[in-house]
């Protein structure tokens, strides 16, 4: 067993509790997505954003405003993306005042703490740039002043997988900016049944009550950070990433960006799992969702592959990896042992 890990170096239990009160408020609105509105706060409180692949009235608009309405004080904002939309539009622009006879910068909707980009591939590249000042740092410049955007922030951007005409493709360095790329899908019969029963007289948003502050947000971004990943986690996290570079099947691999999304959602993926550790499962499923949109498969494999789904697609190249570069059972094999002796 490697590592410093000590019992008592454990996660704060507020920050463990305002996790799971947090992700049952979200459940009230949106039913039956656990594990994927567990993906989108991972990436809330690891200061990442989420890209998603999915059709529409999947409750994507629901789920941005159902974590904004969670949190006390959050402000959620939507931008419908259409060819004419320009990045002023976006990032907000300065309008002369007649009185004061000055620039004053009116914000654009970008200034939120829940973004939610609705069909990101329908602007055009100029404007989808400009999301990517927000994305990575944070804040955005407009003539040459820089402002800050509210914290925290998280930016939801949805993509429509069934209807490309008229749409500009995400370019490689702005996919590589989003931490997760998943998909909500439609709920099962029964959820569904329940949705249009609850709906009948009115919708539950409005009767969505805050269930945590942004100080508490921030305090769970600091538990995450305290989420305990041994020495053996880091290094075969690693190892994972790179082999993405050396397939035959792939073109370009995750970078360097792509291990340090993937241990960030990993430790927050922990966090709301009410761990405070990471263990070698988390990477397996994280790792569809943390890497698949960062990597650049290679035309003879797509062309291999062209009868299988997305998903199945990048389960081959997952078990290949895995395959390639082994989880580190000892580890776990050892501890487990220490525990039962325990």
């Amino acid at each position: 067993m490697t590592g410093d890990y000590d019992g008592a170096m454990t996660v704060t239990e507020s920050g463990r509790d305002a996790a799971a009160t947090l992700l049952a408020n979200i459940e009230t609105v949106v039913h039956g997505k656990q594990e994927e509105i567990r993906l989108v706060l991972a990436a809330l409180v690891s200061g990442g954003h989420v890209l998603f692949e999915d059709v529409p009235g999947t409750a994507k608009t629901v789920l941005a405003r159902a974590i904004a309405g969670s949190i006390d004080g959050a402000v959620p904002s939507r931008i419908q993306c259409t060819p004419d939309l320009q990045p002023t539009d976006v990032t907000g622009l300065s309008v002369f005042n007649q009185e004061t006879r000055r620039f004053e910068f009116q914000p654009g909707p970008v200034f939120a703490n829940v973004l939610l980009v609705d069909e990101i591939n329908r602007a055009m590249p100029k404007t989808q740039s400009a999301l990517l000042e927000a994305m990575a740092e944070h804040q955005v410049t407009v003539d040459g002043v820089t402002h800050a955007l509210p914290n925290p922030f998280l930016l939801l951007a949805t993509e429509n997988p069934i209807e490309y005409e008229g749409t500009f493709p995400l370019p490689e360095a702005q996919l590589d900016r989003f931490a997760v790329r998943l998909s909500l899908g439609y709920p099962d019969e029964q959820e569904e049944v329940r949705i249009v029963r609850e709906q009948q007289h009115g919708h539950p948003l409005e009767s969505l009550q805050a269930v945590v502050s942004v100080g508490q947000v921030a305090e769970l971004r600091r538990a995450c950070e305290d989420v305990y990943v041994d020495e053996l986690i880091d290094e075969w996290l690693v190892r994972l990433v790179r082999t993405t570079r050396t397939l035959e099947e792939v073109e370009v691999g995750a970078s360097v960006r792509g291990s340090l999304a993937l241990i960030k959602i990993a430790r927050a993926w922990a966090l709301l799992h009410g761990r405070d550790h990471v263990e070698p499962e988390d990477v397996e499923v994280l790792f569809v969702p943390v890497l698949g949109h960062r990597l650049m498969l290679s035309p003879a494999y797509l062309a291999e592959t062209r009868g299988l789904s997305r998903d199945e697609v990048l389960g081959r190249l997952r078990d290949k990896c895995f395959e390639l570069a082994p989880p580190p059972r000892p580890y776990w094999s050892a501890r487990d042992a220490e525990e039962s002796a325990a």
